[in-house]
């Protein structure tokens, strides 16, 4: 479905045809075709699997049937290094595989070099996920963002019996993925649909903002009481005037409103000192902002609120980051929506040096005019005066200038 979707919103098929050729297999081909689901209009991509007694017909979203020829990881590993396909094509369905090798290991308790894929190692699943990753090159993508996983239930027969949906493989692929309830009987998710998106995306939540350019349809195989299609949406961010902090940073300053993720978590059994460093972690991870809040627990415990301010693509790396370093067991995360001044970072000469200042703007007034406390404190130790003076120095210095 993601490759048919992918196909849909524009990346050239006989281009990916080509691309494709580069991977030591050829018993197999690929078509695609136009159908309707339900309505809708979307692309079905069919992989077509020469075997010495017949031709099976896979489409790519289906990866559960016993009769398929299986592949080691380190085998697909080392199919997809040898090749001659870009790096980043390389980078990207190494990642997918990686993250269906880690699951499959877990699930098996074997050593991911050695895991055997009794289904995803098919040809098909090999080129549904070179070609997803070939696709995402093709149309120029630079990150990937999901919506939450839709909820499903019902029984599915795989190489090692029948198991209840999700799939094992599945489920441990996308236990840090945020789902949303749907309820419908049938596997909507399948291991190497789940890999693609947990391995590539950058986030799980709403749209981001952006223009959209392209939308395309991929239709799975089977039908449910909704269409059975994958919808991509292919555009640019709206935000094309990026200063310099938001180049390092990644923050939108721009005055306009954006989501963000809040992350909280209630902690009254952690020594105090350890806070610090947590802070100084998810800062230099790219949290936005990071503050402690006192509260009162149960049993009228004193206890702390930890809030972290993040880009809704960074909750599950800043998440990892507090339950690893703190006591928490849980965390709540929560999207809102934010306006930010328009901010730039300036110089200014004084009598006690050159001191930086952050200047904010609306519709090119100055709103608020801020130094640097760190600058600020150390030109104070130097000259021997108080901080208060080095910063009222800045501020004189800036609006003197008339900058």
């Amino acid at each position: 479905m993601t490759l048919g979707a992918l196909v849909d919103a524009g990346a050239n098929f006989d281009e990916l045809k080509q691309e494709l050729k580069k991977l030591d297999i050829h018993e197999y081909e690929i078509t695609a075709q136009k159908i309707t689901k339900r309505g809708i209009a979307a692309t079905e991509i069919t992989v077509t699997v020469s075997t010495e007694q017949n031709a099976l017909s896979h489409h790519t979203e289906d990866h559960h049937s016993k009769g398929h020829h299986g592949r080691s990881y380190a085998d697909i590993k080392r199919l997809i290094e040898s090749s001659e396909l870009a790096s980043r094509v390389k980078e990207r369905a190494l990642a997918v595989f990686r993250r269906l090798g880690e699951a499959e290991a877990k699930i098996h308790n074997v050593d991911l070099e050695s895991i055997h894929f009794h289904e995803i190692g098919s040809v098909d699943a090999i080129v549904d996920v070179v070609g997803t990753s070939i696709c995402l090159e093709l149309l120029g993508i630079e990150k990937v963002y999901s919506s939450p996983m839709p909820t499903f239930y019902g029984n599915v027969e795989i190489a090692h019996g029948m198991f209840p949906l999700p799939a094992p493989a599945t489920v441990e692929i996308l236990k840090d993925v945020p789902w949303r309830n749907l309820g419908i009987e049938g596997e909507l998710v399948t291991p190497t649909g789940a890999a693609i998106v947990a391995a590539l995306a950058e986030g799980f939540g709403p749209m981001p903002s952006m223009n959209i350019q392209s939308i395309g349809y991929g239709a799975g195989k089977k039908d449910f009481g909704i269409p059975n299609v994958l919808r991509v949406m292919v555009g640019s961010s709206t935000n094309h005037s990026l200063n310099v902090e938001e180049e390092q940073t990644g923050r939108n300053v721009s005055g306009e409103c954006e989501q963000v993720a809040v992350i909280e978590t209630n902690i009254d059994d952690m020594s105090p000192q350890l806070y610090e460093v947590v802070m100084e972690q998810l800062l230099a991870a790219g949290a936005l902002d990071v503050y402690l809040t006192p509260i009162q627990m149960k049993k009228n415990r004193p206890a702390i609120l930890l809030s972290v301010i993040c880009a809704p693509s960074d909750v599950n790396k800043l998440s990892e980051i507090l339950f690893r370093e703190t006591s928490t067991i849980g965390v709540r995360v929560d999207t809102r929506s934010r306006i930010c001044l328009p901010r730039e970072s300036l110089t200014v000469e004084t009598d006690y040096g050159p001191i930086n200042v952050k200047v904010a703007r609306r519709e090119n007034e100055v709103i608020n005019v801020q130094p640097e406390y760190e600058d600020c404190k150390a030109a104070a130790l130097h000259y021997q005066v108080p901080v208060k003076v080095v910063r009222d120095a800045a501020v004189a210095a800036f609006f003197s200038n008339k900058h």
